[in-house]
């Protein structure tokens, strides 16, 4: 989709290079501008996990992409970096706001540079305002953004999702921000500055029941009681402990529910008592469920028009029949050699999942051939690298 579309990523931690990724499983052609050290998410990982020595945050986030390493703060440095934005369509940076700005590579100076570009930016609050130099993190987004106050149940305390989901959605909201500006540029002609923040990417996650709390819906509590999914959920809705495992009951009517459990107590209590009688009408349904197994309650829920689903754990989905056929999971020789299994763009295109083009790269593993293609002599970059103005792979 983005072929031909050249992007220069000084991403780091997830969100950025996350989105970077996007556009590269996309077809654009993009270049990883990292440190001579390597960029924060190619030295930390998940559960301090390394799989042939490489961070599993670079395996998710590293795929499709170029590894050029600069030293940014060498003069030698910043001219290579110059000269290849000259040829850029894009360039996106997610650094604290002003750190561009201090190597001078901010968006004015690169715009005097290619007009057309478009400077993407991604920050943890925004580039301006009261908390423009707080650290941008996921946990702490979750719990400034309500978030956390609003998962979980009742009887518990604030509870932050398992995943970085507000990182992750935050990505996905940079990578289209950047396919709208290229799309109007393919338009006009005229690049611009693109700036999307995590702080609002958290809020943007919470729209149907934030949007139900600004216009004045009740809310007593901030979390659901006991098995009610949330704050705003009527009826069953929510996760029930069965007798061998957890089973997920979704938007389903009283009469529906109590004939598929045979429990007319249930099917007594009038459908407009949903959510004041939620309470009564979670206990009288987790009494039942206990009685058997999840795998007993699912033929019957799916007879009765029921929606329901069992809680399954990473180790179900690999062998889940849906994300099977849909081949979430891809497995595919390492670039340190071995297997890795990496998670699809989840999209498809006349039917095809994107392919890998190129797996996640040891660090500075392109940098002689980007320079070669912007026109350095490999005199000149055997000068660079012997300067530790860049680096690149033995």
């Amino acid at each position: 989709m983005l072929n031909g579309v050249r992007v220069l990523s000084f991403n780091h931690f997830l969100a950025g290079p996350m989105a970077a990724q996007t556009l590269g499983d996309l077809g654009a052609e993009v270049i990883a501008i990292e440190p001579l050290q390597g960029a924060f998410q190619r030295n930390w990982a998940v559960a301090n996990h390394f799989v042939g020595g490489t961070s599993v945050n670079h395996l998710a986030t590293g795929r499709n992409k170029k590894s050029l390493a600069v030293d940014l703060k060498s003069a030698e440095g910043l001219a290579v970096v110059k000269r290849l934005v000259k040829d850029a369509d894009v360039v996106m940076e997610n650094f604290r706001p002003g750190t561009m700005d201090k190597l001078g590579l901010g968006y004015e100076t690169l715009k005097a540079l290619n007009p057309g570009l478009v400077y993407a930016v991604a920050s943890g609050f925004g580039s301006d305002g009261p908390y423009r130099e707080r650290p941008g993190q996921d946990l702490l987004l979750q719990a400034l953004s309500g978030l956390a106050a609003r998962t979980g149940d009742a009887e518990g305390g604030p509870t932050p999702a398992g995943p970085v989901i507000v990182d992750q959605h935050a990505a996905m909201i940079y990578a289209m921000s950047i396919c709208a500006a290229l799309y109007a540029k393919a338009k006009t002609g005229q690049g611009r500055l693109v700036e999307v923040n995590l702080y609002q990417a958290a809020i943007d996650l919470q729209g149907e029941g934030l949007t139900a709390w600004l216009n004045g819906a009740p809310s007593p509590h901030p979390r659901g009681p006991g098995a009610v999914a949330a704050w705003f959920s009527g009826g069953a809705h929510g996760i029930h402990r069965t007798a061998d495992g957890h089973l997920a009951i979704s938007m389903a009517s009283n009469a529906a529910l109590a004939a598929a459990l045979d429990l007319p107590a249930l099917g007594a209590i009038p459908e407009q008592d949903g959510l004041a009688r939620r309470e009564e009408i979670c206990a009288l349904v987790g009494a039942r469920l206990l009685q058997h197994g999840t795998a007993h309650w699912q033929p019957l829920l799916d007879a009765a028009g029921v929606w329901n689903a069992p809680v399954q754990d990473y180790a179900d989905l690999q062998s889940d029949p849906q994300l099977v056929h849909n081949q979430v999971f891809t497995t595919l020789p390492g670039a340190h050699g071995g297997s890795v299994t990496l998670i699809s763009l989840p999209a498809r295109f006349d039917g095809e999942v994107p392919p890998v083009r190129l797996m996640p790269q040891p660090l500075g593993a392109q940098t002689r051939d980007v320079l070669r293609a912007a026109g350095y002599g490999e005199a000149e970059i055997d000068g660079l690298i012997a300067r530790k103005a860049i680096g690149a792979a033995s």
